[in-house]
């Protein structure tokens, strides 16, 4: 939720998609990260392999849930 009491509009991160993300990617990039810290990038299901992928090449991706447990711990 916004602070304005709307529905945030939870958007896939793939450049150019507009459709609506379904699942949540947690990473950090070590170097720069501590330990525990969570960027998210959110993904639709046709975008989810292709950003897992870049994440993975990297190292940063830490693990993969459903947009609503994005926050969770």
């Amino acid at each position: 939720m916004r602070g304005d009491g709307a529905e945030e509009e939870l958007l896939c991160s793939a450049k150019g998609c507009r459709a609506e993300a379904v699942w949540a990617l947690r990473w950090n990039n070590p170097k720069i990260h501590t330990p525990d810290r969570r960027k998210i990038w959110l993904a639709c299901a046709d975008h989810r392999e292709s950003l897992s992928a870049f994440l993975g090449r990297r190292d940063f991706l830490r693990d993969v849930v459903p947009v609503a447990d994005r926050d969770a711990p």
